[in-house]
């Protein structure tokens, strides 16, 4: 077996690692100084589209973008296999405040862009894909509820009504991520257009709703563990009042919606996986680096044995992840995802969890500065936590993979 990387991956990781080293670690403190001076907290620090400028220019761009056939012009995507870009979206997880945006490969963008390629018309991707693959707008996935356990998406209660040649989408949503960045400026919506179908996976439709439409309203930022997450232009509670919306906004077909979904959070999971994995790795390396310069006791950090233990622990947790989420990438590239649905479950289930602990430790060896602004742990854990519930709760994974395994035993 072959572990190592092909040719193209090999030269991107390290153009890639030199342009972190270059320009984004030194920009995280600038960011962090420029949006403390902004007049909206959700306005973008200068610096970003500097970021942003550079990485356009060296040929980082758009890295995510695997069906490179759908694309208007090659400029926009680099045409990488799942394989060849999880290495580099781990990389981008160090700092996941700054990096994916620099690179355009920042969700909800990332799954919204794929969305529109897979299954948009050829004029909603002139009107809305192109310019989310050139970096000039930003997007929302309105899907998750508040009145409503959103893990089962056939629960699903924002209805869209066709009314002779318009949809008119009636709603309400929240912990919309993106949404209260001023460049968000489509929404895709997911609701019922069949409530009462007989298939309760066949309800659910997708339509573009432009956010500034009348009857759309950003009612506020939810917070997480406090944060407001402006990095990630926040996540929002958006309400959808009579909104109505041309026949030509519908994505795929009436009744394709969960469908589509599933086949929008496959690749985000790979995405969120291995930016994980790096969000593990700097907690690692803050480890190591506070251990051998903190004394405890009459002796170093890094001579107690419990330290020592949680370093050795996260080291062996981070390879096994890191080879199970490359297997995935790996067959998502050769039987696709549903041949991959195992393991795209099981990466899902795992890797949040084990990245929290870490990160957890991590925090333990810093005391109060490991929950404090000025280490990025805090934030980390804050991210890494989430992503025990974003895309589907980890029990609702264990649910599905441990069917299909006692699915071979009980001949169902």
């Amino acid at each position: 077996m072959d572990f190592a990387f092909d040719a193209r991956t090999e030269e991107l990781r390290a153009r890639l690692l030199a342009f972190m080293d270059e320009h984004v670690y030194p920009a995280e403190r600038t960011a962090r100084e420029q949006r403390a001076g902004l007049a909206s907290p959700w306005d973008t620090p200068a610096v970003v589209a500097e970021l942003k400028a550079e990485a356009r220019k060296q040929g980082l761009w758009n890295l995510f973008f695997v069906d490179q056939h759908s694309l208007p012009d090659e400029e926009y995507g680099a045409g990488l296999t799942n394989l060849q870009y999880a290495p580099l979206a781990e990389i981008t997880g160090r700092s996941p405040q700054l990096a994916p945006t620099a690179l355009n490969c920042a969700a909800p963008d990332t799954g919204n862009m794929e969305v529109l390629a897979q299954f948009g018309t050829d004029e909603q991707r002139k009107r809305w894909l192109e310019p989310l693959l050139a970096g000039e707008i930003r997007s929302a996935f309105a899907m998750t509820e508040p009145e409503v356990a959103s893990s089962d998406a056939t629960n699903i209660e924002t209805h869209i009504a066709r009314q002779d040649d318009t949809y008119v989408v009636n709603g309400r949503k929240w912990y919309i991520s993106g949404a209260m960045n001023p460049q968000c400026e489509i929404f895709i919506v997911m609701g019922k257009t069949d409530p009462e179908g007989a298939d309760i996976r066949r309800q659910q439709s997708m339509v573009l709703v432009p956010r500034d439409i009348p009857g759309v309203t950003v009612k506020r930022a939810m917070q997480v563990f406090g944060y407001e997450d402006h990095w990630h232009g926040g996540h929002a509670e958006v309400l959808f009042e009579n909104v109505r919306v041309p026949v030509g906004n519908l994505i795929g077909e009436e009744g394709g919606g969960f469908a589509i979904a599933q086949a929008r959070l496959g690749p985000g999971r790979i995405h969120h996986c291995m930016r994980l994995i790096g969000m593990a790795e700097r907690a690692i390396e803050l480890m190591c680096r506070r251990a051998v310069s903190r004394t405890a006791f009459g002796e170093p950090l890094a001579r107690q044995g419990v330290v020592q233990e949680w370093i050795a622990d996260a080291r062996v947790t981070v390879e096994q992840l890191r080879l199970l989420v490359l297997k995935t990438a790996w067959l998502m590239d050769t039987v696709g995802n549903r041949g991959a649905h195992t393991e795209i479950q099981a990466i899902k289930i795992a890797t949040p969890r084990a990245v929290v602990g870490i990160i957890d430790r991590a925090i333990q060896l810093y005391g109060a500065g490991g929950v404090s602004q000025d280490f990025p742990l805090a934030e980390l854990y804050a991210g890494a936590r989430t992503l025990m519930i974003a895309d589907g709760p980890d029990e609702v994974h264990q649910r599905s993979l441990a069917r299909r395994e006692l699915r071979q035993y009980t001949g169902g």
